[in-house]
């Protein structure tokens, strides 16, 4: 099969959807792999480490000519007019929070395969995982960030020094990113708390962090009351497909202390907090009620060398599927990746996208 890769062209995204080391596996598999003149220069991976692996570097016009296209995010309206039916478009793609997108893949007739929504053998989100570990502990690092008072927050050290108390982090969700995010916050010696919903999740969370991290059931009084005492809060919630619920208001936000810090995971899916739009690595945040917010779309394109080979580690085994078998049967053969269908033939077939755009059922 012929495999496109093209150069994202989002803000400061930096990621490729194949590395020249899974262009090397997929030649020597008998696939043909085309990628897009520069596409990985951002990071080290030179056209001419492409061409050594065995691929062919061409233009737009090649790319997209190819029967599957891999990308990391989602394409932009620009890229959606290239792609057409019989063809595999396989990258992130979060159309719960992006009805403009949905429409021009539906109009193209692609069939469109949401790494964010793939389902692996043990359940989970295979796909999803290694961007949510990357997110999660970037969460802590820019959240650190925000509250700097040349930034616009209130001057905490997280960790605290001392004799002075350390900063308070609260993360709403357990998840990938969740833990991830408090590991983070632990190790820099900060108050940390963890909101969870899940019972078994939330002993998972007791056992791993052995008291260094209080975990508490998500309840909204929970929520308001630590909300309110936090220094900084980290939205971590998932609903895989869907719209991510709103479990912080803007009137929560304006009764927070002024200059606390808010990092919101979840803005791809819409966002957790009320207060939240996206925003893009050149101006990454805003002051909203007092409150500095982070809620880029493409966090893990800041660290893009070490999230493109961490995506590539979970991604090549379903591009190695798609392009030996073909997306159907490759689909027919694993239903996990059957649940990362999206679009097809112009509808929408993944129902809690359907539900989150009020789409009417396939």
């Amino acid at each position: 099969m012929r495999i496109g890769v093209p150069k994202e062209i989002k803000v400061h995204e930096y990621r490729v959807g194949l590395s020249p080391a899974s262009v090397s596996e997929l030649v020597r598999a008998g696939h043909q792999v085309v990628v897009e003149a520069t596409a990985g220069e951002g990071i080290g991976f030179t056209d001419q480490r492409y061409e050594r692996a065995g691929a062919t570097i061409g233009g737009l016009d090649e790319v997209f000519g190819a029967e599957l296209i891999v990308k990391v995010k989602e394409p932009q309206l620009a890229e959606c007019r290239w792609l057409k039916a019989n063809q595999v478009l396989f990258t992130y793609l979060h159309l719960a929070a992006d009805r403009a997108q949905t429409e021009a893949l539906m109009s193209s007739g692609v069939t469109a395969i949401a790494y964010e929504t793939v389902v692996g053998p043990q359940g989970g989100l295979p796909l999803l995982s290694p961007m949510s570990e990357v997110a999660g502990r970037m969460s802590i690092q820019v959240g650190a960030w925000c509250l700097q008072r040349a930034n616009g927050g209130r001057g905490t050290l997280l960790g605290g020094v001392p004799g002075v108390q350390p900063g308070r982090v609260v993360i709403l969700g357990g998840g990938i990113a969740g833990a991830n995010a408090a590991a983070m916050a632990v190790g820099m010696q900060a108050d940390v708390t963890i909101l969870e919903k899940n019972v078994e999740r939330m002993r998972h969370l007791v056992d791993h962090f052995e008291g260094r991290a209080r975990v508490l059931m998500a309840s909204a009084d929970a929520i308001e009351e630590n909300v309110l005492r936090a220094d900084l809060v980290v939205g971590a919630v998932l609903i895989p497909g869907g719209s991510t619920p709103k479990l912080v208001s803007r009137d929560l936000v304006r009764r927070m202390p002024n200059g606390s810090a808010m990092v919101d995971i979840s803005i791809d899916q819409g966002g957790c907090f009320e207060t939240s739009r996206p925003t893009s690595h050149d101006a990454p945040i805003y002051v909203e009620e007092g409150v500095v917010h982070y809620c880029v779309t493409n966090m893990p394109g800041a660290v893009a060398r070490t999230s493109t080979l961490a995506l590539n580690n979970v991604t090549l085994p379903y591009v190695k599927a798609l392009a030996d078998l073909g997306a159907e049967a490759a689909m027919a053969r694993d239903p996990g990746l059957a649940k990362g269908l999206n679009v097809q033939a112009g509808r929408v077939v993944h129902p809690a996208v359907r539900e989150a755009l009020g789409l009417p059922a396939a």
